[in-house]
C-alpha cells in the first residue's frame, strides 16, 4: 500500500504543477464559437486550440498560464480599435496565429500581443499585420519572441509604434523575426542580458533596431536594410555586436550602425555595405572593433574626436568614398593591420604588412567636415592635388591616426 502511494505522488509530480491538462478547441462551427469562452474554460497549463476563420472579439486577455495556438490560420481582427492580446499571466504560449488592425492611439501603446509583468512566456510563429505596436513587452523576463512576420506601413512617426518593443526587460530572446514597415523594427529600453539573433528588419520608418540603456546585451546575424536609418545604440555599455549586416540605410542623417556615449563593447563579423555612413562614432570608449567589412559607403567611420581608447584592427576598406574621417585634430584610438584598398604602399620582406604607414583621413574629408558643401568637389582635379600634397607633407590630417601596420591584402574573415 505505502508503494502504491508513492508511486502515485512520482506520477503527479511528472505530470508537473498543473496535474492532468486539457484541450480545449474553438472553431467557428464547433461548440466552443468564442476564444474568450475558450479561454474562461480553460485551466491552467491547458491549451486552447484555434481553428481557421476570422474571430472579431475585441481586446483578449489572458490571465492565466495557458498556451493559445492557432491550426488552419485563424485571424484575429482588432477592427482597428482594440489592442487584441492583453497577458499578464506567466508561461503563456501564443503561437500560429494571424494579428491584424489593431487600434491606435495616443496615450496608449496598443499592440497585436502586449505582456505586463510577465515571467517566461513563447510568441512564436505569428503574422502580424497593420498593427500599432506589434509585440510590446513590460517589465517581463525568460520570453521568447521567434520566427513572427510583422508588417505594418508607416508613414508617419506618430501614427505608428514599434514592430518589437521592450522596456525594462531581462532575459528575453528575440530570434528569427522579420519586421517591416514600423517606426523603428526593434526598440529596447532598460533591456538586459538577452539575445537578439538572426532577425531582418526592413523598410522601416525610424530605426531597424534602436536601444538606450540596455547592457549585456548579444546582437548576432541579424540583417538591418533599408530603414531610415540602421541600428542606432546610446547610453549602453557591454554591447556585443557580432555577424551582422547593415546595408542600404541611406539618408543626409543615416548610418548603418551610431554609437553613442557607449563604453566597453565589442563589433566583430559585420558588413556594412551601402550606407550613408557604417560606423557613427561620438563619446565611445573601449570598443573593439575588428574582423569587419566596409564596402561601398559614403563613409565608412565617421569617428568623432571624443572617442578614446577604441580598437580597429583587422577590418577591410573598400569602395568607400571616405574609409575614416574625424572632426579633431587630437585622436586617442588605436588603428592597426587594416586593410585598405587606397594604400598605395610596399611590402619589401613580402609578409603582406606594408612597410609604412598608412593615413586614412584625408585632407578632402577634414575639410568636408567643417564645410559639407565641399563635398561637390568630389573626383575632381583640385581635391587629387590636395591629397597628393597632404600625403607628402601631413598638416592638417590627424599625426596619430594612421595605421601603422597596415595589411597587403583584404583579410579573409569567413
Amino acid at each position: 500500500m505505502k508503494k502504491q502511494g508513492l508511486m502515485f505522488v512520482v506520477v503527479l509530480g511528472l505530470l508537473g504543477p498543473y496535474g492532468w491538462s486539457k484541450t480545449i478547441r474553438v472553431s467557428p462551427g464547433g461548440p466552443v464559437v468564442s476564444i474568450k469562452e475558450g479561454i474562461s474554460l480553460a485551466g491552467p497549463g491547458d491549451t486552447v486550440l484555434i481553428a481557421g476563420g476570422v474571430y472579431r472579439e475585441g481586446n483578449i486577455r489572458v490571465t492565466k498560464s495557458i498556451a493559445i495556438i492557432g491550426v488552419g490560420a485563424p485571424v484575429l481582427d482588432g477592427e482597428d480599435m482594440y489592442e487584441i492580446f492583453t497577458v499578464s499571466a506567466n508561461n503563456v504560449t501564443i503561437s500560429g496565429l494571424k494579428l491584424q488592425n489593431t487600434g491606435i492611439a495616443s496615450l496608449d501603446d496598443l499592440a497585436a500581443v502586449n505582456l505586463k509583468g510577465c515571467t517566461g512566456g513563447r510568441i512564436t510563429d505569428n503574422e502580424l499585420e497593420d498593427t500599432f505596436f506589434g509585440i510590446h513587452l513590460t517589465n517581463s523576463s525568460g520570453v521568447v519572441i521567434e520566427n513572427n512576420r510583422l508588417r505594418a506601413n508607416a508613414v508617419e512617426e506618430h501614427q505608428m509604434g514599434n514592430g518589437i518593443h521592450l522596456w525594462k526587460c531581462r532575459d528575453v530572446t528575440i530570434r528569427g523575426n522579420r519586421i517591416q514597415g514600423h517606426r523603428d523594427g526593434i526598440y529596447f529600453e532598460f533591456v538586459t542580458n538577452s539575445l537578439i539573433a538572426h532577425n531582418h528588419s526592413e523598410q522601416n520608418l525610424r530605426y531597424g533596431l534602436h536601444f538606450m540603456f540596455s547592457h549585456d546585451n548579444e546582437y548576432r546575424n541579424n540583417a538591418f536594410v533599408n530603414n531610415g536609418a540602421g541600428v542606432a545604440v546610446m547610453y549602453t555599455k557591454g554591447v556585443k555586436m557580432i555577424d551582422n549586416v547593415f546595408s542600404r540605410n541611406w539618408g543626409s542623417a543615416a548610418y548603418g550602425l551610431l554609437l553613442k556615449d557607449i563604453s566597453d563593447s565589442h563589433v566583430s563579423g559585420n558588413t556594412f555595405e551601402r550606407n550613408s555612413a557604417g560606423i557613427f562614432m561620438e563619446g565611445c570608449s573601449r570598443i573593439e572593433l575588428h574582423d569587419n567589412t566596409f564596402t561601398e559607403n559614403g563613409y565608412a567611420v565617421r569617428l568623432q574626436a571624443n572617442c578614446y581608447d577604441n580598437v580597429f584592427e583587422h577590418n577591410n576598406f573598400s569602395a568607400n568614398t571616405f574609409d575614416l574621417v574625424t572632426n579633431g585634430s587630437l585622436v586617442l584610438n588605436k588603428i592597426s593591420n587594416n586593410y585598405w584598398d587606397r594604400y598605395e604602399g610596399y611590402d619589401l620582406n613580402r609578409d603582406n604588412i606594408g612597410d609604412v604607414p598608412y593615413r586614412p583621413v584625408s585632407m578632402y574629408s577634414m575639410i568636408v567636415e567643417q564645410m559639407p558643401t565641399a563635398v561637390l568637389l568630389w573626383r575632381s582635379f583640385l581635391v587629387l592635388l590636395l591629397d597628393r600634397a597632404e600625403r607628402a607633407l601631413p598638416v592638417m590630417t590627424p599625426e596619430n591616426l594612421k595605421d601603422e601596420f597596415p595589411s597587403m591584402k583584404p583579410h579573409d574573415l569567413d
